[in-house]
């Protein structure tokens, strides 16, 4: 008996821990007390008595006056997990009550005003026909109205009412999501001009009409909605469910007008291309240099939400991207042949140094459009190629070119993430050609441009070197050794892939002789 108590006091404790029951030497709760209810299986002659409601709350007593609240649930320190589970129900009964006291109101606001309940509305009798609309919660709104208008308004009203005329009906609407809705769609068919109804609802709202109108073949509703759609601007979310909701109703034809704004005929390639090269062309050449900006950001930031694994996205063609390369490239060219030519009685020499950095900045966001959309391996050799530009490179101010220099940190970068996949002898060509013109701008790099991230080109350069060939990292790394030892913070700091190369060269080598040396093969006999 002591062992079957005393495992009865541990269970006991175990559910105080877990919160099950509250310890009742700690607190009272007056909502914990349990009356007594009457049942007809209790006693033969006694009846069902159901709990009273709540007294009404007096003008001396508010409903959230501490005694009351007290005498409503436990305290926050005391509550069971029963408790915990009783207050949710609790909130989530409130909330139901709201949302019915809502719909009600909804409701009673369109049948106060509604052609049916007014006496002799448009030369009509009293109604023949009882309409009840009832909600899955069993809420339910009954309606008196006219079997004329239901059936010339609606085909699904015509034909459960075709039959009987002269006789009264009773028709039901059952298990509806919205039967405020379908109260609104009745109310509908009693006017000619529904347009001016609609003007100034939401487009959500008019979205479940129109589910509702398509549910009972209200066609005259159907086409004012329509109308609607068409004609109100749409928020993005909006423009979502409109076309959502489209697609479900099936209303095929009739809603393609409302559609033409977010759909056309499918294009070909070649429209495609077309529309792109104006684009941008269009951003390259501008005037304003402000709007410039702020046009490469709009376009690069939807040609990068066209992610490769979409269906529908915009095929951009390298062939188009490639030409506007080519053309960047040779007014490029132009601009520093001009520039180092230019003589007192030339055009300012500001005028064409701002060319050069613009143009510059035209190449830069190309092939960054390349490298997001994986066609950029073609660039990385058709840069290396450009000996003639690379020479008038040198021929000019730092001060002027070193957005030029930029192009080629910006290829480094791409190469050393693995974003750019090209042969060693393309990745060696393109350092042979640059490296020594982005030492010479990298200082002017770091300090003019607030865009540019010093940690990341150098990471990046470092990394492309390091892809190449022993030998070649090593001449390269020794050449900047001396380099930014007299340079400092004007040179980049690639300290990090001249330890990596240090290793390969010394230290894993000289482990490779010393494992190889040591390689000894030695054979035993063992007794059969």
């Amino acid at each position: 008996m002591a062992a079957e108590n005393s495992l009865k006091s541990r269970e006991v404790s175990a559910m105080l821990k877990q919160g099950f029951i509250s310890d009742t030497t700690l607190s009272f709760s007056p909502s914990r007390s349990i009356s007594r209810l009457y049942s007809p299986s209790s006693s033969p002659s006694s009846k069902t008595l159901c709990s009273p409601p709540p007294p009404p709350f007096s003008a001396a007593q508010s409903p959230n006056s501490p005694s009351q609240t007290q005498m409503a649930r436990p305290t926050s320190h005391s509550q069971t997990l029963y408790d915990m589970m009783n207050d949710e129900q609790y909130r989530e009964s409130k909330l139901s009550d709201e949302k019915r006291r809502k719909l009600q109101e909804r409701v009673a606001k369109l049948l106060e005003d509604a052609p049916f309940r007014i006496p002799n509305w448009g030369g009509l009798v009293s109604g023949d026909v009882r309409l009840t609309v009832v909600a899955r919660d069993g809420f339910k709104v009954s309606m008196d109205v006219h079997k004329s208008i239901l059936a010339s308004k609606s085909r699904f009203f015509a034909d459960k009412l075709r039959r009987d005329r002269g006789v009264s009906h009773s028709v039901e609407i059952s298990d509806c999501d919205d039967v405020d809705v379908y109260v609104e769609a009745v109310v509908l068919m009693y006017y000619e001009d529904l347009k001016k109804r609609l003007i100034g609802e939401e487009v959500s709202k008019v979205l479940g009409l129109l589910k509702v109108c398509s549910a009972i073949m209200f066609d005259m509703g159907i086409a004012t909605c329509l109308e609607y759609l068409e004609a109100v601007p749409w928020s993005e979310d909006e423009e979502e469910k409109v076309i959502s909701n489209l697609s479900l109703l099936h209303l095929d034809e009739t809603a393609s007008e409302v559609l033409m704004r977010v759909s056309s005929e499918p294009s070909t390639s070649t429209q495609t291309d077309d529309i792109l090269m104006q684009l941008l062309t269009g951003v390259l050449q501008a005037k304003d240099d402000k709007a410039r900006r702020e046009m490469k950001n709009v376009i690069s930031r939807l040609l990068r939400e066209d992610a490769p694994n979409n269906s529908n996205r915009l095929d951009i063609s390298k062939d188009t991207l490639y030409h506007l390369c080519h053309r960047c490239i040779s007014s490029l060219v132009l601009c520093l042949s001009e520039a180092t030519s230019i003589d007192e009685t030339q055009r300012d020499r500001g005028v064409v140094m701002s060319e050069i950095a613009r143009e510059a900045d035209n190449i830069q966001w190309i092939v960054e459009i390349l490298v997001d959309k994986k066609m950029a391996d073609e660039f990385v050799k058709l840069w290396a190629d450009q000996k003639e530009l690379a020479l008038l490179h040198s021929k000019i101010p730092t001060m002027y070119r070193h957005e030029i220099s930029r192009v080629t940190a910006q290829l480094c970068v791409a190469i050393g993430r693995g974003h750019i996949l090209v042969p060693k002898d393309t990745r060696s060509a393109l350092l042979s050609t640059w490296l020594e013109a982005l030492y010479e701008d990298f200082g002017w790099m770091r300090r003019a441009c607030r865009s540019v991230d010093k940690k990341v080109v150098e990471d990046g350069l470092g990394q492309t070197i390091l892809t190449l060939p022993l030998p070649q990292q090593q001449a390269i790394l020794l050449n900047w050794f001396d380099r930014f030892l007299n340079k400092g913070d004007d040179c980049p700091n690639m300290q990090k892939a001249f330890e990596i190369w240090w290793r390969r060269a010394f230290i894993r080598e000289r482990a490779s002789e010393q494992n190889n040396s040591q390689l000894q093969i030695t054979v035993c006999d063992y007794p059969s």
